[in-house]
């Protein structure tokens, strides 16, 4: 999944180059060429499918140019994770009936891939063989309420049946989720076949099943655009989560740590990143004076940053803009970015 556009990391991420396309972590790859290069030895190449914008086809081609036209799967406008989950499932089935999915966000950081993917193979085993939906759960480290957290049943082993969901909860709800034991972060990585989330739609979202029922005889040939664009306007905007997984009986969670983050935001980018003697992440042509506990990132090549005398700050630059902001505060990120677009000055989103 590599459509949406990352809001929360702006200035860096903006509507024509989310955040999924950037090498955020400094490493020479982009997060969605990291996210690929993942699943090597578990998918080949021929059968890894892109669901994005169809803005973002020409970004998709440059840095995945293994796929072919018929993996990159053009979204006319973002309907949340259902349809995009949908459109997929149901053009892949129609190759292979028996597929075994991963759905993964292209945005997310694993520190431990190799635990990540005994995971990914023990989960894998498990969906081939029972009609389940699993997702990951991640055991928690602190109270994070940015987080989504799964209750699970008592059991032995790390797949547990799931007991209920909870999106993103007050502080004093996450300590007594964690104080508990019983509850663990929703990655948002979903594993399951075909067959079975296919048939969840069909009984949880009935009209998005009728959607891309009609589109059966259009996968893979000529007529495939045109039915999606149609079929898009159609669709309502609704998550995955709430439409099939928190209404299913059959949903499990696989308990894992494997050094998960789904860098949703400039903190949890500091929190993640190598830090020098004075706690600060510097990515760039940057100069740094009486500084402590900052992140500061520049894309630019040809611009020097020069900091002085400010702790736990954010300072972003990127292209036309330049964000700085106490990193407590970054939850403003999301205004700014709203009063940009009031502006009415697209330049800036």
């Amino acid at each position: 999944m590599a459509g949406g556009i990352g809001s929360r990391f702006w200035p860096m991420s903006r509507n024509y180059y989310p955040k999924q396309f950037h090498d955020v972590l400094g490493m020479g790859k982009t997060m969605l060429q990291q996210t690929a290069e993942r699943y090597a030895t578990i998918c080949p190449d021929e059968n890894i499918y892109v669901v994005t914008n169809r803005d973002y086809y020409a970004l998709v081609k440059k840095q995945l140019p293994m796929l072919s036209d018929e993996q990159i799967l053009l979204e006319p406008v973002g309907r949340n994770t259902a349809p995009c989950v949908a459109y997929a499932a149901a053009k892949i089935y129609s190759r292979n009936p028996n597929a075994n999915l991963i759905v993964a966000p292209s945005d997310h950081v694993i520190l431990k891939e190799e635990e990540f993917r005994n995971v990914i193979r023990r989960g894998l085993e498990a969906t081939a063989a029972k009609d389940i939906l699993m997702t990951l759960g991640i055991r928690p480290s602190r109270p994070d309420t940015g987080y989504g957290y799964i209750q699970f049943n008592d059991g032995v082993g790390d797949l547990r049946k799931v007991k209920t969901f909870t999106e993103k909860p007050h502080l004093e709800l996450a300590k007594k989720f964690i104080e508990s034991g019983e509850f663990v972060w929703n990655s948002g990585i979903f594993l399951w076949s075909a067959k079975s989330v296919l048939a969840a739609i069909e009984k949880l979202l009935p009209e998005l099943h009728e959607i891309f029922e009609e589109g059966k005889d259009k996968w893979y040939t000529e007529d495939e655009k045109a039915f999606i664009n149609s079929a898009y306007a159609q669709c309502k905007n609704i998550s995955i989560d709430y439409g099939i997984m928190e209404k299913s009986e059959n949903v499990y969670v696989m308990l894992s740590e494997f050094g998960w983050s789904d860098l949703g935001t400039w903190k949890s980018l500091y929190d993640i990143s190598d830090k020098d003697s004075k706690g600060n992440v510097l990515d760039g042509n940057i100069m740094i004076y009486d500084t402590t506990n900052s992140i500061v990132k520049t894309t630019s090549k040809d611009k020097l940053i020069v900091v002085h005398g400010l702790d736990n700050f954010i300072i972003a630059e990127s292209d036309d803009v330049i964000m700085i902001c106490p990193k407590d505060e970054e939850q403003r990120v999301k205004d700014f970015v709203a009063d940009a677009k009031a502006a009415k000055d697209k330049r800036f989103m």
